[in-house]
């Protein structure tokens, strides 16, 4: 059974090894952790940890961690100086780390536009167990590339950004479709580059503005994903994106399924023949071209109709609200259903199984793509996306498969993330439960491992209690840029 608080938290032992002396310390205390951090060996004993490679549950003889890396899996080697071992329950699966490759950071809080919020989600982020975030698409690159460096430089705790610059196409505030040309996008794409970005995303893009960013993109190494369309009017189908080298696409896996006489969305939603040359032609499609999909099957469970598996609470979200936004939020009526999503999500989960099934397992990747109202925080939206794929029928095994390697290969940092490995960088989520018997038992996170540092899900949340949103009045213009 999956606990739903995690205010009941049993306690690990640290065992602290110093010299010749030994000091055993309950829970993870500011002592243990401002004494060593940045120093210590970590050994991790007991529980089992998931080889997703083979979708396997490992018994967990000993994983040492030291300066930020796994070191050894198996009994510990001999360590020097400070030591904190962490004896686990039996019952306790340590995960990789989780991606989210669609993790907005922006939230719409009066539905006048979209604002990076940045006081509490890095910290939400880490105590769901993400410790990687692409947020494809920054409505403040800059902002967003302060944030990166301040978590890099240990002045803010958070996951691994891999920061994706502003929005290519109709959805960057001031874009101009005449005035972007080819030149101006790739200067563009090479000044992101040279401020770290990782990667790059276009929504509502022309097809000569996206082949020179994905060309561009390429010459510094760079990955290319977009939220597109079917060919209606000026939008790009997913097949043609993909025959000009993108790297991975989200929504819609496009082709003849979405016919360019009418948008993606109405063809979805009219959906049926799942048995047909359409569907098979362009998973064979992205299989053959090595394209990622990145499907974000939850959020059309938040639009829909109120499905209580998929947007059931197990934390109280709003409680990281100002208690001025608080109060605005729980004043609102419910949210109109969306008809249109409504109708997608049930199909969206079968052309995903299809999807699998087809040969694209090793392909799919995971994004929630919520840019929150108030309601359903992105960084808690990885387990409703863990809970969705398992629901589309994809095995629990493959779920984290989905949501660790294979978003790690997607972004080209498998080498060192993805996988609990020997010489990887110790990106660890330690959870209480079997997740292969339910992914569930993922929400209920005992301790992270970020940067090789050990953090405490529950102080997490703690200190990001209260700070999202305006404090008053006069502060709600700044979460209103307009669209």
């Amino acid at each position: 059974m999956v606990r739903k608080q995690h205010t009941q938290r049993r306690r690990v032992l640290l065992v602290l090894g110093l010299a010749a002396s030994v000091t055993t310390v309950a829970g993870c205390g500011d002592f243990v952790r401002d004494l060593v951090e940045g120093e210590a060996t970590y050994i991790i004993a007991g529980g089992r940890w998931l080889d997703v490679h083979t979708g396997t549950l490992m018994e967990n003889e000993g994983i040492t961690i030291h300066d930020g890396r796994i070191i050894s899996i198996g009994p510990p080697p001999d360590t020097a100086d400070i030591t904190i071992t962490l004896n686990l329950e039996q019952e306790a699966t340590i995960l990789p780390g989780f991606f989210d490759l669609h993790a907005h950071y922006a939230v719409d809080l009066f539905g006048d536009g979209r604002v990076d919020e940045t006081a509490a989600y890095p910290e939400l982020f880490l105590a769901n167990g993400v410790t990687t975030t692409f947020p494809a698409g920054e409505m403040d690159p800059v902002r967003m590339r302060e944030l990166r460096l301040a978590i890099e430089r240990g002045d803010r705790r958070g996951p691994r950004i891999l920061n994706s610059g502003p929005y290519f196409g109709s959805w960057r505030r001031g874009w101009d479709d005449d005035a972007m040309t080819a030149d101006s996008i790739r200067r563009e794409v090479d000044y992101w580059a040279a401020q770290g970005a990782a990667g790059f995303k276009a929504k509502g893009i022309r097809q000569d503005h996206l082949s020179v960013l994905i060309e561009q993109a390429h010459v510094h190494g760079l990955t290319v994903t977009a939220h597109l369309d079917s060919g209606f009017g000026n939008t790009v189908n997913p097949r043609d994106a993909i025959l000009m080298g993108i790297d991975r696409v989200e929504h819609f896996l496009g082709g003849d399924m979405m016919p360019a006489d009418r948008s993606a969305y109405a063809s979805l939603q009219e959906f049926d023949d799942f048995e047909g040359d359409a569907l098979r032609d362009i998973i064979d499609l992205y299989v053959s071209r090595g394209v990622y999909f990145d499907a974000t099957l939850s959020i059309y469970g938040y639009w829909g109709p109120h499905d209580p598996e998929m947007t059931e609470y197990w934390t109280d979200e709003l409680r990281f609200l100002t208690p001025h936004m608080r109060e605005i939020v729980e004043a609102r009526p419910p949210r109109p259903v969306n008809e249109s999503f409504a109708k997608m999500s049930p199909i969206k989960r079968r052309t995903l199984k299809a999807f699998y099934d087809g040969g694209g397992r090793d392909l799919i990747t995971l994004g929630t793509d919520h840019p929150s109202w108030g309601q359903y925080w992105s960084p808690f939206a990885v387990h409703r996306e863990l809970l969705a794929f398992a629901r589309a029928g994809v095995p629990p095994a493959d779920v984290f498969r989905i949501a660790t390697i294979n978003s790690a290969r997607a972004m080209g940092v498998d080498d060192e993330l993805g996988s609990i490995e020997k010489g990887k960088l110790a990106d660890l989520v330690i959870v209480r439960g079997n997740a292969l018997e339910d992914v569930r038992a993922a929400r209920d996170v005992w301790y992270v491992f970020a940067r090789g540092r050990l953090r405490s899900p529950s102080e997490l949340l703690e200190t990001s209690e209260g700070k999202i949103g305006p404090a008053d009045a006069s502060e709600e213009s700044a979460w209103r840029p307009g669209r």
